[in-house]
């Protein structure tokens, strides 16, 4: 799969706009599956957001120190396992904690994730798949759009 990624990511094109809204992802902590978040990637790269892309099993923390340094307007939580769901409630209450929740959209998926789950966390969104997820940002970043250049 990961070389079909890496044979496939430059044939894509590239919004030559650009400009857009910086975004941060990652799998949570307990989940070290990737292939959908590195789909989502691609795609969010394609529609011309800037990625900083964490990996996978990525702590609580890390995702809330990311999102502080790098200024992203988007953070997008994934998960394979039903066990580290838990996990993307636990990212939304620290960014409550921190003050910064009203700074950043936060899209979750993956296969056990579903909207009402994204509801009852406070998430502000949940897409099933990448080209979904891209309809997503842009729709939750529209507005925001003079604030992320």
């Amino acid at each position: 799969m990961y070389n079909g990624l890496d044979v496939l990511r430059p044939l894509l094109p590239k919004n030559q706009a650009g400009g857009k809204c910086k975004v941060v992802i990652g799998v949570v902590q307990g989940d070290t599956h990737d292939i959908g978040k590195n789909l989502v990637k691609i795609m969010l790269e394609s529609a011309g957001y800037e990625m900083v892309d964490l990996g996978r099993d990525v702590p609580v923390e890390k995702f809330v120190s990311a999102v502080k340094d790098e200024g992203a307007r988007v953070l997008g939580l994934s998960t394979l396992m039903s066990t580290s769901m838990k996990n993307m409630k636990k990212i939304i209450d620290l960014l409550v904690r921190e003050g910064i929740r009203d700074q950043v959209y936060v899209v979750v998926g993956g296969a056990p994730v579903s909207s009402s789950f994204a509801a009852k966390i406070g998430a502000d969104g949940y897409s099933a798949n990448a080209t979904d997820a891209v309809r997503l940002v842009n729709r939750l970043t529209a507005k925001a759009q003079a604030r992320c250049r």
